[in-house]
């Protein structure tokens, strides 16, 4: 029986693969998944067998479509946590300090928080069916740390700011257009894509590459700080009105009227 309900952790060759297995959600996260994976980064740090991490989500639908509203619009929260908080900017923090390259395997929807996460990966392949985008703004959320501004350090402003303030989906061959990711492969031939990267990442030097890893990210630790304000930022404002809106009309599966917040 595996050690965790949300995810799946397995070493093949030499390579950590990180599952969040929720496909019946499209593995959207709750609280206990973001548990389990910051516990599964960990496990994958001190993994002497594993010299690289590849994240992806179970079944052909999607990788990860963010926070679980539909959790949300059940509970009011997204599950039941020790503290009581979402350790959302904790696993951020950890998929960029963790001294190993991490790939993103996107085997679909990549939509909101589950968006952010292939983001912070070092890289990322797609399948010719993923999708990605951002929908907080459109369902009471948002995230202003590595999901905005490091997103355009990787695509530029002006699409970053497309891709927040339109809230549009956006196909594998437009992601790897903009940069967005590194390679679109049939779904088929996705895992195999994934483990030859993290195969020939692990055949390197592990010194060469946490040291080249930290100083790519170097550059952009400043978000780490504009991150923590945002993510307190947000945990006042999941709790207003105008958050309840986006949220409560997700649910109801209509648009949501924000005008009376303007």
């Amino acid at each position: 029986m595996s050690e965790y309900e949300d995810i799946l952790y397995e070493n093949r060759g030499g390579v950590a693969w990180i599952t969040i297995d929720r496909p019946e959600r499209y593995n959207a996260f709750r609280m206990q998944t973001i548990d389990e994976l910051i516990a599964a980064f960990r496990r994958a740090w001190g993994d002497r067998a594993a010299g690289a991490v590849v994240l992806t989500g179970a079944g052909e639908k999607a990788f990860c479509a963010g926070g679980d509203q539909k959790e949300r619009a059940d509970r009011g929260d997204y599950g039941e946590h020790p503290i009581g908080v979402a350790e959302v900017y904790t696993l951020h923090r950890l998929m960029r300090d963790l001294p190993k390259p991490t790939i993103a395997a996107v085997n679909g929807f990549a939509i909101g928080g589950g968006h952010i996460l292939h983001v912070i990966c070092d890289v990322s392949i797609a399948a010719e069916h993923a999708r990605f985008g951002q929908a907080g703004p459109r369902v009471g959320s948002f995230e202003a740390g590595f999901g905005a501004a490091y997103l355009a350090r990787v695509v530029g402003e002006k699409r970053a700011r497309e891709i927040w303030f339109l809230c549009d989906q956006y196909d594998a061959a437009t992601a790897e257009r903009w940069g967005l990711v590194n390679r679109v492969v049939p779904l088929a031939e996705l895992h195999a894509a994934a483990q030859e990267w993290g195969e020939k990442m692990a055949a390197l030097s592990p010194t060469a590459l946490k040291f080249l890893k930290h100083a790519f990210n170097a550059d952009t630790e400043a978000i780490a700080g504009i991150g923590r304000v945002a993510f307190d930022g947000f945990e006042a404002y999941k709790e207003s009105e105008e958050s309840e809106e986006g949220n409560r009309a997700f649910a109801e599966k209509r648009a949501p009227d924000f005008g009376p917040y303007r």
